[in-house]
């Protein structure tokens, strides 16, 4: 069932890959706004996610579905988490950094996922009981085993007050890793952390489509996945890296 349910997610990740190319660089029509002012939904979220709600219903009709943008339909005993443009202000300001995550889940967790970087058009994808593969091809994430030496990718919120205190944060790990990279999209963030090119993430404050992929794929090709447990004002979040380093990773940031 694995197999089939990662066919799904790759064919719907896929025309939502496409309306996405077909839209990006043009002049942004119809950005409204969630949280924040600083929060946005384009015209290009909706028609993707709308591309993969077709595409699943005409596969798993009887699964329930978690989308970003339209929120929860359904009670079946799988559930889809999907996020159609994870990155939607690069997308919006140009930048060639966003992706379509798209992951089934049960009871214990994610069963497949697939993130695709539409411009790229790397295919991350993974099974629960599968190897993570890029395009096809097995990867492997980072064994690096000094933190020092880690070049560590994070996230920040919308809200000003909640990236006041991730950047209180990242004075801490700043000192203690090789270097920080800002992205702008956790599913490429999970995605490049699973075959190598970042050695940790972490992240607070993720909603559920952000991640039920890409920690699949990185757990899949060898990483530690942690939950950071909600703290004070700070809301939850994930880590992810190497065994050899996480625990350190995670008394900096959990």
């Amino acid at each position: 069932m694995e197999a089939e349910l990662l066919n799904v997610a790759r064919e719907a990740a896929g025309l939502a890959a496409a309306e996405l190319r077909s839209r990006f660089g043009d002049r942004p029509e119809a950005v409204q706004t969630k949280t924040t002012p600083t929060d946005p939904v384009s015209a290009a979220d909706v028609a993707a996610e709308a591309v993969i709600r077709e595409v699943l219903e005409r596969h798993r009709p009887q699964d329930a579905i978690l989308a970003e943008e339209s929120g929860a339909t359904g009670a079946g005993e799988l559930r889809w988490l999907v996020d159609p443009l994870d990155g939607t202000v690069n997308f919006l300001f140009g930048i060639p950094a966003f992706a379509v995550s798209v992951a089934c889940q049960d009871s214990a967790g994610s069963l497949a996922g697939v993130v695709l970087d539409p411009l790229r058009e790397e295919c991350f994808a993974a099974t629960r009981s599968g190897p993570a593969l890029l395009n096809g091809e097995p990867i492997h994430g980072s064994a690096r085993e000094e933190l020092e030496m880690a070049l560590v990718a994070t996230g920040f919120g919308y809200d000003a007050a909640v990236r006041a205190r991730q950047a209180a944060v990242v004075a801490w790990v700043l000192p203690a890793v090789r270097d920080i990279r800002r992205v702008g999209a956790a599913a490429l963030d999970l995605a490049w952390c699973g075959c190598g090119r970042f050695d940790a993430y972490y992240e607070r404050g993720v909603k559920s489509w952000d991640i039920a992929a890409g920690t699949l794929i990185a757990e899949r090709a060898g990483l530690e996945v942690r939950l950071l447990p909600a703290s004070g004002e700070d809301a939850s979040g994930v880590a992810v890296g190497p065994p050899a380093i996480i625990d350190e990773l995670m008394g900096l940031v959990g």
